[in-house]
């Protein structure tokens, strides 16, 4: 027998952040898990979350996700405090947390979240490390992209198949 899909979570992918793409050059990624509350999952399988504003941080040993905003459900418990901006603690294999924490002191880097998907029931979060984009890098990287889609329409035009 075949096992049904739950309904609404089959794509796996819970947000994107566009917007580190596009302010930041992306040079390496990894996927971290991550510390959460009964009622911030619930939320999460409702689509209730900001990522556009969220970076990571090292305190001490450990790496930190800050400004990732989870607005709880209307149905949550009552007897539960909600903060939607808390600190969430990223989960990493501690040869992880050093390389990150090394290249985040002594090279400048960034650490940004770039999406958050579901993996076998559990909520990954896929971390970039990122060196910020110049004015100019971003004026390019949208020129370049207009131009390759220009040069589909055009492919597709005198394409003799369609």
């Amino acid at each position: 027998m075949a096992k049904n899909k739950a309904k609404g979570s089959s794509s796996g992918t819970i947000a994107l952040n566009k917007r580190a793409r596009h302010e930041y050059h992306i040079d390496e990624r990894i996927e971290a898990g991550l510390a959460l509350q009964g009622w911030e999952v619930k939320a999460l399988r409702a689509g209730r979350i900001h990522l556009s504003e969220a970076y990571a941080l090292v305190k001490g040993s450990e790496i930190f996700l800050f400004g990732a905003s989870i607005q709880p459900l209307i149905t949550a418990s009552s007897h539960v405090l909600t903060d939607d901006r808390r600190t969430r603690k990223l989960l990493l294999h501690r040869e992880q947390i050093d390389h990150l924490i090394g290249t985040v002191e002594r090279k400048g880097y960034t650490l940004v979240p770039l999406a958050m998907y579901w993996k076998k029931s559990r909520v990954k979060v896929e971390i970039g490390l990122a060196r910020g984009k110049q004015q100019h890098d971003k004026r390019a990287a949208l020129k370049e992209r207009d131009w390759n889609r220009e040069q589909q329409r055009v492919l597709r035009r005198n394409n003799p198949l369609n």
